[in-house]
């Protein structure tokens, strides 16, 4: 008798942490959604696996060289052209409690046309005062629609040669969604909605611009 009424205890003692585990993830979750964020930074930035500061003189699509860029022809063909680089996300939490979570979404628009998306999976945690917490992402996508659309294309040069760090570019706007996800007994659960910032990316964020 007195076995089974440990062992109910002990069941609703973990019940009961389980419980309190579960309020805090998302109560820290929650507190994502009065954060600031902000984008210091962008750097890495390679198309078709060439360092865009070799495109700092573009002006328009007809100014790619492709002869001198054989692994964009190549791309092109094959219509895969991958873009890659890293931001360099600034956190800020102006309130009182923790924020943290183990996965968040994202998306990133140029104008209208969505060019990023996927997931960042690991712990994330911003502390409650007024120095950020620097979250970098990596970002991929394959950029020959944006190149190859006529309605995108041009957007797609003005990023470019933003990102190229070239310092009379004309700077290039990201709108920038994010949503925390919670993993809650093996099921993903969402932040409601996204969380919305836009950026001008303009050539004196670019780290290494010369």
């Amino acid at each position: 008798m007195k076995k089974h009424i440990w062992m109910a205890v002990i069941v609703l003692v973990a019940a009961v942490m389980t419980s309190c585990g579960v309020s805090r993830q998302v109560s820290e979750a929650k507190v994502f959604g009065d954060c600031k964020y902000d984008i210091a930074s962008v750097d890495s930035v390679y198309l078709a696996g060439i360092d865009v500061r070799e495109f700092r003189n573009l002006r328009s699509f007809n100014d790619f060289d492709l002869a001198k860029y054989p692994g964009l022809a190549m791309g092109l063909l094959r219509k895969n052209v991958p873009l890659n680089l890293r931001v360099n996300v600034d956190i800020t939490n102006p309130t009182r409690k923790r924020a943290a979570i183990n996965q968040l979404e994202y998306k990133v628009l140029l104008t209208e046309s969505e060019i990023f998306n996927g997931y960042l999976s690991q712990l994330i945690e911003v502390l409650p005062g007024t120095t950020p917490t620097r979250v970098p992402v990596s970002l991929q996508t394959n950029a020959y629609q944006l190149l190859s659309n006529d309605q995108t294309r041009d957007q797609f040069i003005n990023m470019i040669l933003a990102l190229t760090g070239k310092s009379d570019a004309k700077p290039s706007k990201f709108v920038v969604k994010v949503r925390p996800t919670l993993d809650i007994a093996g099921k993903q659960v969402n932040y409601p909605g996204y969380i919305t910032f836009e950026k001008q990316i303009t050539s004196q964020m670019i780290t290494g611009a010369r």
